[in-house]
């Protein structure tokens, strides 16, 4: 059982923060919530209480004898600010501690993950742009808010992560530890995931199986490690994870055009969808129908093109770059063989079928590097296997990015 800090700021978010809270007690974990005064007036003390079977302050004058804005940041595990507003943002930058809540954040040697929430233009302000660099810069994760609805009939990006995906990256920051660095702070990740499909009339397509959840997993756990991450989601039908930039498409030409340009900026790109290698030759603009003698039509398929061989030649020196090869046979020599006609850092190789990898949670794979190395990784939760992937590439990236 984990001690964690439940931080609450005070925005109109604040509500969502109940059902984080719930989330993280029914996982097992004693939570402390502080509160800033400002969030006590959306949800009171007794409703945090009550939830959290812990007592509730926000200023250091409650129970002075057990130094609260000391022994609170001491004792933690884990540190979950949820909502971080821009006030909060911007005392954490600098070193303000005027409450429970700012005092905790500064004697706190363990991870600290906030989750902003604020209006677009506050998101945006080149005050708030700064704060958040200066805190990424000493490892804290500050996770990217989501776009959607804000208050009043505003929309942008700014609106708080779902609960669920913000207990997401909590877990996984636990389940690395304590010590864990934030080892990809300061890098701007792609990761690529699910299924495109290629239009054959107005009601088919020509697709394949691929869930999207390994890239997903990829992306929540880069988070975690304190990325800025870009996800590019092909058909997926997954919650988007908390922290990232979200661009969805549909066909491989979409997925190519979104990933070529994600990728200019990008130290590192993780190809984990499963593009189409055909699409119909041509586009039928009506649906196709049966024969009257029950003959199949006959369908013309033309090659689509590479995107990780096109990433491959394009990419920067100190670019890292991870492809996947799913095979039915023969896995290990035919992902070399991709490996180096790809020209990437690492291929992931797994064996597929009616009953491996795609919509599963777990999943195995072997794991080969240009270098020459081998490593294999057995079955395990699809998030603990990009966490193994995530160090090798760690591994192969230049030292002194922050």
């Amino acid at each position: 059982m984990s001690g964690i800090v439940l931080g609450v700021g005070g925005g109109i978010a604040a509500y969502k923060a109940c059902e984080l809270l719930r989330l993280l007690t029914e996982s097992g974990h004693r939570v402390r919530v502080v509160p800033t005064a400002s969030a006590l007036r959306f949800v009171g003390a007794p409703t945090w209480a009550a939830l959290s079977g812990q007592p509730v302050a926000d200023n250091v004058w409650s129970d002075v004898h057990e130094v609260p804005h000391v022994r609170l940041g001491q004792r933690a595990d884990l540190v979950v600010v949820a909502p971080a507003t821009a006030d909060l943002l911007a005392k954490a930058a600098h070193g303000l501690a005027d409450d429970l809540l700012t005092n905790t954040l500064l004697t706190a040697r363990c991870p600290v993950v906030l989750a902003p929430a604020m209006h677009t233009e506050m998101w945006e302000h080149p005050a708030t742009v700064a704060n958040v660099a200066t805190l990424r810069a000493r490892g804290v994760r500050v996770i990217e808010p989501a776009v959607g609805r804000l208050t009043g009939v505003d929309t942008g990006k700014g609106r708080l992560p779902e609960p669920a995906e913000i207990f997401a990256v909590a877990r996984r920051v636990l389940t690395r530890g304590a010590a864990a660095p934030a080892d990809l702070a300061g890098r701007r990740v792609v990761v690529t995931a699910g299924g495109t499909r290629e239009p054959l009339d107005p009601v088919r397509f020509l697709g394949n199986r691929s869930s999207g959840k390994q890239g997903y997993a990829f992306a929540r756990s880069a988070v975690a490690r304190g990325a800025r991450v870009t996800l590019i989601a092909a058909n997926v039908s997954l919650p988007d994870p908390a922290g990232v930039d979200l661009v969805r498409v549909g066909t491989t030409a979409e997925l190519r055009e979104a990933t070529v340009k994600a990728a200019v900026e990008a130290d590192v790109v993780v190809m984990a969808a499963a593009p189409a290698d055909f699409r119909p030759a041509t586009y039928a603009t009506g649906k196709i129908k049966k024969s009257d003698d029950g003959a199949a039509p006959t369908i013309a398929l033309v090659t689509n093109p590479d995107i990780a061989a096109e990433l491959g030649q394009r990419r920067r020196p100190e670019q890292v770059l991870v492809v996947f090869a799913a095979e039915t046979g023969d896995a290990e020599a035919n992902g070399r063989a991709k490996l180096a006609r790809k020209r990437a850092d690492l291929i992931v190789i797994n064996e597929v079928g009616p009953d491996k990898v795609f919509g599963a949670e777990t999943n195995a794979a072997t794991v080969i590097g240009a270098d020459g190395s081998v490593s294999r990784m057995p079955e395990q939760s699809k998030e603990d296997l990009a966490d193994g992937v995530w160090d090798l590439v760690v591994d192969r990236l230049p030292a002194g990015r922050s």
